[in-house]
């Protein structure tokens, strides 16, 4: 007859074993889970890319060749590129949107939003989630970035630019348009 310390110990392998075997196939899915990441990344910095060279000439002499009107920081991040008193503040206000109000009156962090949906939207796509913005935009997709992002489109919905028909997927308000002018 088999003691039971015996027989606890045969549990105790079989458990153990199970837990090796399900950290493999953990290690391996998130392997796999970073190699789709970082093709996902730079088939979003590809289209990104292509945004800027088919961009009217007038964006880009003033943005030094980015699309948005930005140029990197030494993080990486976009920042304002324009020295002109017109240029929109870093911490300003989000002002209720109104029909003829002009996408300038918002920071260029807010307006890279909107310009990242009027894209979509004028490739007939449907709303985007603040992680694919992340992605769009060349951020790494990590929580502290995505959930900067959600706080600013949450913003934005709460005060007229962006509507949110799904939790977490966001599209232009209906009158949003185009840059130059609000509707």
């Amino acid at each position: 007859m088999p003691s039971v310390v015996g027989l606890l110990e045969q549990r105790e392998l079989v458990a153990r074993r199970r837990v090796d075997e399900l950290r493999e196939e953990a290690d391996r899915i998130q392997a796999e889970l970073a190699v789709a990441e970082r093709d996902w990344k730079e088939w979003a910095i590809a289209r990104s890319r292509v945004g800027e060279v088919l961009a009217p000439a007038d964006e880009t002499e003033h943005g030094h060749g980015r699309a948005d009107g930005t140029a990197p920081t030494a993080d990486g991040q976009a920042g304002d590129a324009s020295s002109t008193p017109e240029a929109s503040k870093a911490k300003s206000q989000v002002p209720v949107w109104r029909d003829g109000l002009a996408w300038s009156a918002l920071s260029v962090d807010y307006q890279r939003i909107l310009k990242a949906l009027a894209d979509r939207a004028r490739l007939g796509q449907g709303p985007m989630t603040c992680q694919e913005m992340a992605a769009v935009f060349g951020m790494d997709v990590v929580p502290v970035r995505v959930e900067a992002l959600r706080s600013k489109a949450k913003r934005l919905v709460a005060r007229g630019w962006l509507a949110e028909p799904a939790p977490g997927r966001f599209t232009l308000a209906r009158g949003v348009s185009e840059p130059g002018g609000g509707s």
